[in-house]
Parts: C-alpha cells; structure tokens; sequence
C-alpha cells in the first residue's frame, strides 16, 4: 500500500511518514500543492493525505484536480488542515475529500481513519485480522464488527475501545489505561468518558454487551465463548 502526504510541514511529515512506515505503508512525500498533484498523478498511490493550507496550489483545488482527473478521482483523500471551522471542513467535502482531521490529531485516530478509507475504496488489501468471542466477529483488516454475522455501527472511539478491550481478553482495563489507549489520555478528561462509552457499546452490542464486564474500582475487561 502507497500513500503520499502533501504535507508544507516538514517535521510533521516527517513524523506521519515515520509512523505509515511502521504499519507497513510505503510512503511519499511532498511539500507543496503543485509538487504533490504531479506525485500524486505520477505514482498513482493508493491514499492521499492533503493538508488545506498548501503553498503554491491549495490542498482544496489540489482535491478538486485529483478528483476530476479520470487517472486519480477514485484514490481516497484525507485532509489534514489546522482550520477547524464548519465551513472548511464543508468545502473540502464538497470537493470531493473522503474525510477530513483537524491538527492536532492522534496518530492512531488517523491510522483507524485510513484503514476505513482504503475498506470504503475497496483498496484495503485481503489481509485480515479477526477477533472471535462467541458471536462477536471484529476484522481489524475491515475495521468491521458483526454480532451473528450483523454489522454494528460504531463510532471511530467506541470501535477502537472494543478493540482495546478485546485485545486484551479476559485481562482488566483500568479506566486511566484505556484513556491514555484510547483517548491518548488529554489531561483533564473524566474518566467517566470511559463509561459512557462503554454503556453505549454494549447497547449497541444487543445480547453480547454483557461480554464487557465492569470490575468494581478497577475498570473493565472482555470475557466471550
């Protein structure tokens, strides 16, 4: 898998660089508008994260062009920009954008939000990794959870709690665990977050919510068939 980053910031492309290539990515970068849609339609890769605010040519127009190119409109785009205002975020959608993260960001947050675009794209690789309990199917590769072969739709955060949860089966979680897991724990978050996650998580997960167990003043662990 190929992505290329058009990225102005040298060190923080440096630094997504570093960790796409941990995860097995072959990565390419650039650091201008221009430089970035001829590597894009030179390498054809199979991702594209875009930052808005791009010398030269505009992360925005850059979409615009890879999207109306024939070559390039199915690659998926990202975009990563510091702008957090509704109207941006609208703008690189209607352009044709596949997501958008607002700096600063977590780097697995944006690592989950890849692999969900490259599934939506149908460019995710056969590889797959699934966690059985029971009824409960999670594919890692898909980023997809089903109970008895029924989908159930999480939020990007309830997915990676699930996971983080079901990776360490039958193993207690404390709530300060999970937060710096899950949330990369921003001072001053209540560890109630955790719980209402997770009561919304076992909603969602029907009869197979009780396979989440609350361990009294310690925090969660996940025990299935």
């Amino acid at each position: 898998m190929r992505i290329v980053i058009v990225e102005d910031e040298k060190d923080l492309a440096a630094l997504l660089a570093f960790q796409l290539e941990k995860e097995g990515y072959r990565v390419l970068t650039a650091h201008d508008g221009s430089s970035g849609y001829d590597l894009v339609s030179r390498e054809l890769p199979d991702l594209v994260l875009l930052d808005i605010m791009l010398p030269v040519v505009s992360g925005i127009e850059v979409c615009k062009l890879l999207k109306k190119q024939k070559s390039t409109q199915g690659i998926p785009v990202i975009m990563l920009t510091a702008k957090g205002e509704e109207i941006d975020r609208v703008i690189g959608l209607e352009v044709g954008a596949d997501d958008y993260v607002t700096k600063p960001f977590s780097v697995r947050e944006l690592l989950l939000r890849i692999k969900v675009a490259l599934r939506r794209s149908g460019r995710g690789g056969d590889e797959e990794q699934i966690m059985v309990m029971g009824p409960v199917a999670i594919n890692t590769g898909r980023c997809l959870v089903t109970v008895s072969g029924v989908e159930v739709v999480l939020t990007t955060t309830e997915y990676k709690l699930l996971c983080a949860l079901a990776e360490s089966r039958g193993r207690v979680q404390t709530r300060d665990h999970l937060l710096r897991h899950v949330w990369e724990h921003h001072s001053g978050t209540d560890t109630r977050t955790v719980d209402s996650h997770i009561t919304r998580i076992r909603t969602k997960l029907g009869v197979c919510g009780d396979f989440i167990k609350t361990v009294r003043g310690f925090g969660y662990k996940m025990e299935g068939e």
